[in-house]
């Protein structure tokens, strides 16, 4: 293991290791040790890293507040506090988004829904913008303060750095802001449809978003709100399951790749 200050392949790996089990190692070069969490965003934790992934992973998955997940990790032995719990997802689940959205760069079809659906920040009404294409794929999401021709713009570029292509279709409900905008960053060789019924696919999509949102009773700060819309969002795209070619999925395969997405994703997450 290379040395994470000076990067000098002349590390030793010394017998002891941290209270939370890591090894230690002994750099010859700057005269330094360092153990197997060091320089990684988890290095200041005081609890084992799969058990503050699993309680990020609760809290975006489930409908938990800070305090049943505190209640969740007492039973399993770790004494937190909710204010822990908070803290954890402050850190940890831009890190979540980041990796899932890295991960499924690329990889959209070329029909785009896009709408956008309310949220209560500090009891005012935000505007969560959402976009899916054909099949279900999450494209991105996007928390504004207003609903303009300047969010649109900012969204609609969020979606073509996040999907490297233009869309062949773009439907939409018959909000003015969305024709210039399109026109604008996209071009005007696409196909935009204008229909509040052509989009029901994308206003069925709301209702996940909406299920998680509404026992959170609102959001105090807008901030913490685009985080966890955007985990959120992320999180369930990569778990849920795709039909392939309209087949049915049996409850056994559901639970399967579930387990199996769910291992690959916490372990990316640690490494």
């Amino acid at each position: 293991m290379s040395c994470p200050r000076c990067w000098s392949e002349s590390t030793l790996r010394r017998r002891d290791r941290t209270c939370l089990g890591f090894r230690i190692y002994y750099c010859r070069n700057c005269k330094r040790r360092f153990n197997e969490r060091t320089s990684s965003p988890y290095n200041h934790l005081q609890f084992p890293t799969d058990v503050v992934l699993m309680a990020v992973l609760w809290r975006l998955r489930y409908k938990l507040g800070f305090r049943d997940v505190a209640e969740l990790l007492l039973q399993r032995g770790f004494e937190v506090s909710y204010e822990t719990i908070r803290s954890w997802e402050y850190q940890f689940a831009p890190l979540v988004s980041t990796k899932l959205r890295s991960k499924r760069r690329g990889r959209v079809g070329r029909s785009w829904y896009l709408d956008e659906t309310y949220v209560k920040v500090g009891g005012r009404w935000c505007y969560l913008y959402r976009a899916i294409d054909r099949d279900g794929n999450l494209l991105d999401s996007m928390l504004s303060e207003k609903r303009d021709k300047h969010a649109a713009r900012r969204f609609l570029r969020r979606l073509l750095d996040s999907a490297e292509l233009k869309p062949l279709r773009v439907t939409t409900d018959k909000h003015p802001a969305y024709t210039k905008a399109v026109r604008w960053i996209i071009g005007r060789r696409i196909t935009h449809r204008h229909s509040q019924y052509l989009n029901n696919r994308m206003e069925q999509d709301h209702r996940h978003i909406k299920q998680r949102y509404y026992p959170m009773l609102g959001f105090k700060q807008f901030d913490s709100a685009s985080r966890f819309c955007t985990a959120f969002d992320e999180l369930r795209n990569y778990l849920r399951v795709r039909k392939s070619k309209g087949e049915q999925v049996s409850a056994s395969d559901r639970r399967r790749i579930f387990s199996d997405k769910w291992t690959t994703l916490m372990a990316e997450l640690a490494a």
